[in-house]
């Protein structure tokens, strides 16, 4: 039987709620951990804040106008979470045009606004979740608007033969989820893995690969994942941050500055 995204984030928050799923780092050395449970509560939020507050239906779109970060993490599997399709922006290009949804940090919610999308979402991406500095007409202020939503929600009956991604290509949710479990396997990885990602700090969600295996594999497997930004300057500090984390395998993406010497195990570029 297929499997979905979702499902798979449902099993993991399951087996172990209280385990950490996601560590993440800002440029400015700001660190915020979630366990299984807190990030779900977010995953939740968002999910009935898609339903009930955007009226997000199966199928609509939804563009994630941001960089890879925990907030953008938890955007994601809600799309899927709802039955939305999740939709990533090239590196360097434009919102693109016509979704039901778009949300965008500070430096693209004009192109967001300008995209024609139905509702627009902007988000400061700051570490303690504090709002937007300044917030245009007609856009949403994720990081107030949230919060009033429930941290629970049922399960929905996603098609997993239904579209789920669109980057490289368009994926169904079972492509995402067969993906992912394969890739976990090429990469050996297991819930006593900790996985790295390594990535520039405005690195675009295209990062994740063409089916976000960086993201999804992880969840199949059951590691917890650090997100750290790359100074290709300062490769000891990375190198530091990842030993304090007990990282014990890396990936990076495609296009990002090699560090050599790393001591960890690196799955390759997606």
């Amino acid at each position: 039987m297929s499997e979905t995204p979702a499902q798979l984030w449902r099993a993991l928050v399951s087996a172990d709620p209280s385990r950490p799923f996601v560590t993440s780092y800002d440029s400015s050395g700001g660190r915020v951990e979630l366990s299984r449970a807190t990030f779900d509560n977010w995953v939740s939020k968002t999910s009935n804040m898609l339903v009930d507050g955007l009226g997000v239906q199966p199928g609509d779109r939804v563009v994630i106008a941001l960089p890879v970060h925990w907030q953008s993490l938890a955007w994601l599997l809600s799309c899927w979470s709802v039955g939305a399709v999740a939709e990533f922006v090239p590196d360097g290009g434009d919102v693109p045009a016509g979704a039901q949804v778009a949300v965008a940090g500070a430096g693209l919610v004009e192109s967001a606004l300008d995209s024609g999308a139905d509702e627009v979402v902007g988000t400061s991406l700051h570490p303690l979740g504090l709002p937007l500095s300044e917030v245009p007409p007609m856009v949403l202020d994720y990081s107030v608007e949230v919060r009033g939503y429930g941290d629970r929600f049922p399960a929905y009956p996603v098609d997993p033969d239904g579209p789920a991604l669109r980057s490289a290509g368009a994926r169904t949710g079972a492509d995402l989820a067969a993906g992912a479990r394969e890739r976990a396997a090429a990469w050996g990885l297991s819930a006593d893995d900790r996985l790295g990602l390594f990535l520039e700090s405005d690195a675009p969600m295209t990062a994740l690969g063409g089916g976000a295996e960086l993201l999804l594999a992880p969840v199949a497997a059951g590691s917890p994942i650090v997100v750290t930004p790359v100074d290709p300057a300062a490769p000891a500090k990375v190198v530091e941050r990842a030993e304090m984390e007990k990282v014990t395998v890396v990936g990076t993406a495609a296009g990002t500055a090699p560090l050599d010497g790393m001591p960890f195990r690196s799955v390759g570029r997606v």
